[in-house]
């Protein structure tokens, strides 16, 4: 599997790419991300390219999340 790095001006920027693929991921598997990653936490799903790629996208959505809503200082 190849590494790919896109940077990105903003994180709201880059939030919405990240929501995007894993809107492509939830309609191809019909799952929530949420689901999915719940599952996948717990060893539930096989560790394929796909499955690892979609863990690693939710995982970047949910900090860059967390990320926008910490109150800036």
């Amino acid at each position: 599997m190849q590494k790919h790095r896109i940077e990105y001006d903003s994180p709201v920027e880059a939030l919405v790419a990240v929501s995007k693929r894993l809107s492509a991921f939830e309609a191809r598997h019909r799952m929530s991300s949420e689901d999915f990653f719940d599952q996948y936490a717990k060893g539930q799903m096989e560790d394929s390219a796909d499955f690892v790629g979609w863990a690693n996208d939710y995982h970047h959505f949910v900090a860059l999340k967390l990320d926008l809503e910490r109150p800036k200082q």
